[in-house]
């Protein structure tokens, strides 16, 4: 099906542009950890490849696409490389970092839905999977780091909604067979805006109703 939407080309230039912007993230939050370049190049494959590692273990698409072709490995190491030389200058551009990501998020979700459908799972749990391939890496990392994934934290702008929004769009075009070039690319666009619509107004998902807490929390400035 992915191969309906996309040619073999355009589809490994966009996972390697996704992988590479991840991975990006993934260098920069070593750095702010003080891990040494080791500990950089795991957080950067880790937050590049662990969602669609994850995706490809649960559906049965082994050897995963990680271990199959090389320019997967090799881009979270070019991004360690330049983050480990130069992320002074990348801190500096971190809000286009976070427009790049929030463009990976939206492929990654759609392509992930896409490839756990073709692998025979039903709609609700290929969406599950979608969502899984976009930002299981970023919870991966932020495990590894030893923090409190940024997905579940409530002073964080909408990350994973916009991602949900993609991934059900995907599997309502698919239930309705209208799933397309221009429906996927719709998908996409939706998933990336909503994500820059939340970082620019800091949206973010309500917490529990008449909530009570005996400790202060001091919100922090989002950089997810």
């Amino acid at each position: 099906m992915l191969q309906e939407l996309f040619t073999p080309s355009v589809q490994h230039a966009l996972d390697l542009v996704g992988i590479f912007v991840f991975a990006i993230s993934g260098a920069l939050l070593a750095v702010r950890k003080n891990f040494d370049v080791f500990g950089i190049a795991v957080l950067a494959e880790v937050t590049a490849l662990g969602g669609g590692l994850f995706r490809d273990l649960v559906i049965g698409a082994v050897p995963p696409a990680a271990f199959t072709d090389l320019g997967y490995f090799l881009m979270p190491l070019v991004a360690t490389v330049l983050v480990f030389f130069l992320h002074p200058v990348v801190e500096r551009t971190q809000s286009a970092v976070n427009v790049f990501d929030a463009a990976g998020l939206g492929l990654f979700c759609v392509a992930g839905t896409t490839k756990a459908y073709e692998y025979g799972l039903g709609l609700t749990s290929s969406a599950v999977l979608g969502l899984a391939t976009a930002v299981g890496g970023g919870v991966l990392r932020d495990v590894l780091a030893n923090e409190v994934p940024s997905l579940l934290r409530w002073d964080r702008d909408l990350y994973a909604v916009p991602a949900i929004v993609g991934a059900t769009m995907v599997v309502l075009c698919i239930r309705f067979d209208s799933l397309n070039a221009a429906t996927s690319a719709i998908a996409v666009l939706t998933t990336f805006a909503l994500r820059l619509l939340a970082m620019r107004y800091h949206w973010r998902a309500p917490r529990a109703w008449n909530r009570r807490s005996s400790t202060r929390e001091k919100p922090e400035k989002a950089t997810a």
